[in-house]
């Protein structure tokens, strides 16, 4: 081996091992690669925080909307009361006895007059015979005093007779007169009491059960009632309302916010098992006095109940036209909520259609539905569909309505809000 080759030799005997692991410079184009891929990364992740999922954009809010429009509406207050019988009496005993037969059927209809109960009439017959033998005799007297009289008149004048014999004369005759009168009153008293033997219904009316039977004795105006006789046709309810509420109503007629009741208010009635009454009432007065103790006054209305569907004592509650709003402003009760302080509050959607947060001042409701004093004003649009979809501030568009159906599916659309 010459000196020469002994270089080139040892350069092939050197592993790769043993030379650097240095990295290698990248072409300027693949540089650029990287940096693009890496920008396209980051817009993606960017575009991942406000699209919706599947790269479509975020949708606004779609709510069902109530248009605010003042109408004319009655106002009316609904009242907790209970029924009363038009007139009631209590059937007690005119003369004292015994028993002896009822002559009516609990709670039947009974006219006035008609016979309830018969008492033993023979003790008052006995006296209604000795007071008609009293008038009799006392009549009988008469016969004979009156014309002794009318002869000791002429004899006085020619002094037959004592003008002393005269005066006795005339005096016997007056008193004859008297006993005549008295032994007519006694006869009646003894009628009278003899008919108060059988125990009449003073009115008509429906009769309750019989605190009594055949052989107990009675006495004359007892405390405990034989029966009740209540008149149902017509019939009395009887509400209640705060003295607040009634100042109020009467200071918003004064003020021309509310139109009045020309006559007697109408009224109807709600049962107790929800149901409405078929009549309808009228109001005939309230009471002269606020009760100390609830601050209420009492309303009485009168209703016709021919088929006695409504009883004395049931509760039930009357809805009393209180006057006329001419410009009512009601809004649905589900567009109404409570704020944290408790006032009331509404989310309407603006002009510019963004969300706003109302507050507003009612005055009660009106079937399904608030009334508003405060506000709102006509052309508002109140959110009561989609309210939990949206806050204020946010943006929302009115639902579209429903297609309409074609013709001859037979299908139906539901109608779009207000």
């Amino acid at each position: 081996m010459n000196a020469d080759a002994a270089p080139a030799q040892l350069n092939q005997l050197e592993s790769p091992l043993m030379k650097p692991n240095l990295p290698l410079p990248l072409p300027r184009a693949a540089t650029s690669l990287v940096l693009i891929a890496i920008a396209a990364l980051v817009a993606g992740c960017n575009k991942s925080t406000t699209a919706a999922p599947g790269g479509a954009p975020a949708q606004v809010a779609q709510v069902g909307v109530y248009t605010v429009a003042p109408q004319k509406l009655a106002i009316t207050t609904e009242l907790p009361g209970r029924t009363a019988a038009y007139q009631v009496a209590e059937v007690r005993p005119q003369v004292g006895g015994v028993i002896q037969k009822r002559l009516f059927v609990e709670g039947a209809e009974v006219k006035a007059g008609t016979p309830l109960y018969q008492i033993d009439p023979a003790p008052f017959q006995a006296t209604y015979n000795s007071a008609k033998a009293a008038l009799s005799k006392a009549r009988a007297n008469l016969l004979t005093s009156g014309p002794k009289a009318e002869r000791y008149k002429e004899l006085v004048a020619i002094e037959g007779v004592s003008r002393q014999e005269y005066d006795d004369a005339v005096a016997a005759h007056a008193q004859a007169q008297a006993d005549v009168e008295a032994a007519t009153a006694a006869l009646e008293t003894a009628r009278i009491n003899l008919d108060y033997t059988k125990v009449a219904a003073p009115i008509s009316g429906r009769s309750s059960r019989s605190s009594v039977t055949a052989g107990a004795l009675v006495t004359a105006g007892q405390e405990t009632a034989l029966t009740t006789v209540q008149q149902l046709d017509p019939i009395y309810v009887d509400v209640t309302q705060s003295s607040n509420d009634m100042l109020r109503l009467k200071r918003a007629v004064e003020s021309g916010a509310l139109k009045g009741n020309e006559g007697q208010a109408k009224v109807t009635l709600l049962l107790a098992d929800g149901s409405r009454y078929a009549q309808e009432g009228k109001l005939q007065f309230s009471d002269v006095s606020v009760d100390p103790g609830t601050g209420n006054v009492v309303l009485r209305a009168l209703f016709p109940n021919p088929r006695n569907d409504l009883l004395p004592g049931m509760f039930v509650r009357a809805v009393v036209e209180s006057g006329v709003n001419e410009q009512a402003i009601a809004v649905p009760q589900q567009g109404v909520t409570r704020n944290q302080k408790g006032e009331a509050t509404a989310l309407v959607l603006n002009k510019e259609n963004k969300v706003e947060q109302r507050i507003l001042a009612t005055s009660g409701t009106q079937g399904d539905k608030w009334l508003i004093t405060s506000g709102l004003a006509a052309g508002d649009r109140v959110i009561i569909e989609g309210v939990q979809k949206v806050r204020p501030g946010a943006p929302a568009a009115v639902a579209a309505a429903p297609a309409a159906p074609v013709a001859g599916a037979g299908a139906k659309s539901a109608p779009a809000a207000n």
